[in-house]
C-alpha cells in the first residue's frame, strides 16, 4: 500500500524473479480493484432500460451494496482489501526483520502508514468538495485507524491473535447491545430513515438499527469536532467511524491466513483451512442473523459481518491460492495481475480523474461512438473505454516497474 514510487523488477510468467512472493494475492486483490473499479460500468442504467432482463438485474445487484443486512459481490470488495492487508503483514513483517530492522522502526513505519492512509482516505473523499471533507469511513481511512493495533497483534502469538479476535467481536457485540434503542417518538426521518423502513428490526437486534445506535451516537459528537460546512446529523449510508473497530477483527482473519500461508505446511493442508474456515466464519455469521442476535450488516461492520464476509474471504484466497500458486494456472490472471499489484494507484486513478477521462472523451470523440449500440448502452460503452484506460496507464507503470508503496 502506497506513499511513494518504487521502481521493483517483475515478471509473471518467471516467477523466479519473485522468490518467496505469493502470486495469488496480487491476483485477489487485483480481481477486487477490478470490482471497485468496474462501478463505471454502471449495470443499474442496464437493468433500468431492460427491467424484465434477469442478467442485467443480477449484474446489477451484485454491483451494488445492499440496503442493510445482507450481501452482494459488491459488498465484499472492502473487507477483502481489508483482509488482504492481514494476509500480507507476515511476509512484510519477515522481510523487515530480514533487514535487520529493530521494533521500534518497524512499528514507527506502521504509525507513518497508518497516518498516510487516513490522511490519503480524508484527501479522496475531500475530492470536488469545497473543504476539507473529514470522515473516516472509506476503507483507507478503517484501514488506517486499525493497522497500529494489527502490526502489534502480529508480534504476538496465534492464541493471543484468537483472543483479540474474541475481544474485538463480542466487545463491539456488547457496546452496542449496552447503547439504549431509541424510544418511540424517535424522529426516524431526521435521521435519513423512513419510520415504516422494512430493516427495521426489534429485540436484540434493534440495537443494531441505521442511524439510531451507538457508532451513529459516537459520529453525531466525533465529526463534529473538525470544521464542517454543516452540523453532521447522520452519514446517508448509515456508514460510521467506529466500523475500524470490527474492521480490525477483519484484517485480523487474514493475518491468521498469512501465518498458515508462511507456516511452512502443506499446501493441501493451508487449502483445507481455508476452506473450513471459510464455512465456519459463513455459517457463523448466517447463525448470529437467523437467531436474532445479531445482524449481518457491511454498514456497520456488525460482528455477523466479520464473520460471514471473513469466511468469504477465506473461500476467495483459497480460490485464487489453489489456481494461481499451487495449480500453476497463471496466464489467465495476468490482467488482474497488473491491477493487483497497483492497487492503490487504480484506487486513486478511479476516485481523481475517472470525470476528467469520460469528459474528455465526449469532448475529443463526440457521443455519437458511444451510441453505436444505441442509447441502453451508452454508459456501459464509456465505463468500458475509462476502464480501458485505466488498464493502460497501470500496464505502462507495470512494464516501467513503477509500483505506487506506502
Amino acid at each position: 500500500m502506497p506513499s511513494f514510487i518504487s521502481t521493483t523488477q517483475t515478471g509473471f510468467a518467471d516467477s523466479q524473479m519473485w522468490p518467496g512472493r505469493l502470486m495469488s494475492m496480487d491476483v485477489y486483490r487485483g480481481f477486487v480493484m477490478f470490482l471497485m473499479a468496474a462501478e463505471m460500468l454502471q449495470f443499474d442504467q442496464l437493468h433500468k432500460a431492460f427491467p424484465a432482463s434477469a442478467f442485467w438485474e443480477f449484474l446489477a445487484y451484485h454491483q451494488s451494496h445492499v440496503e442493510w443486512a445482507g450481501c452482494s459481490l459488491h459488498d465484499l470488495i472492502q473487507p477483502s482489501f481489508s483482509f488482504l492487508v492481514g494476509v500480507a503483514l507476515p511476509y512484510s513483517m519477515a522481510s523487515r526483520a530480514g533487514q535487520g530492522q529493530s521494533f521500534r522502526t518497524q512499528f514507527g513505519h506502521a504509525v507513518r502508514r497508518s497516518f498516510l492512509l487516513i490522511l490519503l482516505g480524508v484527501f479522496l473523499r475531500s475530492t470536488h468538495a469545497s473543504q476539507t471533507n473529514f470522515t473516516f469511513e472509506d476503507t483507507l481511512t478503517q484501514i488506517g485507524l486499525g493497522y497500529p493495533f494489527l502490526f502489534l497483534l502480529g508480534k504476538t502469538t496465534t492464541r493471543s491473535v484468537w483472543i483479540a479476535l474474541g475481544v474485538v467481536l463480542v466487545g463491539y457485540w456488547l457496546a452496542f447491545v449496552l447503547y439504549p434503542t431509541p424510544d418511540a417518538g424517535f424522529a426516524y426521518s431526521a435521521v435519513g430513515v423512513s419510520a415504516n423502513w422494512t430493516e427495521h428490526y426489534t429485540g436484540i437486534m434493534a440495537h443494531f438499527n441505521k442511524n439510531s445506535n451507538l457508532a451513529w451516537a459516537f459520529d453525531t459528537w466525533f465529526l463534529n469536532l473538525f470544521p464542517r460546512a454543516k452540523l453532521f446529523l447522520f452519514n446517508g449510508g448509515g456508514y460510521a467511524t467506529l466500523s475500524f473497530i470490527p474492521t480490525l477483527g477483519t484484517m485480523l482473519l487474514g493475518l491468521q491466513a498469512g501465518r498458515w500461508l508462511r507456516s511452512g505446511i502443506t499446501q493441501r493442508e493451508i487449502l483445507t483451512r481455508f476452506l473450513l474456515a471459510g464455512a465456519i466464519g459463513i455459517a457463523a455469521g448466517v447463525f448470529l442473523q437467523v437467531t436474532g442476535i445479531c445482524p449481518i450488516v457491511k454498514r456497520i461492520w456488525t460482528p455477523a459481518w466479520v464473520l460471514f464476509s471473513g469466511g468469504w474471504c477465506f473461500w476467495l484466497l483459497a480460490f485464487f491460492y489453489g489456481v494461481i500458486d499451487v495449480a500453476g494456472r497463471r496466464g489467465w490472471a495476468f490482467p488482474l495481475l497488473v491491477v493487483g499489484m497497483n492497487s492503490i494507484a487504480i484506487y486513486c486513478l478511479v476516485h481523481l480523474i475517472d470525470r476528467f477521462i469520460v469528459t474528455s472523451l465526449y469532448t475529443h470523440l463526440g457521443s455519437s461512438l458511444f451510441l453505436i449500440a444505441g442509447p441502453a448502452y451508452e454508459s456501459l460503452l464509456i465505463g468500458i473505454t475509462t476502464l480501458s484506460i485505466f488498464y493502460f496507464i497501470l500496464l505502462w507503470m507495470y512494464h516501467r516497474k513503477l509500483f505506487i508503496r506506502i
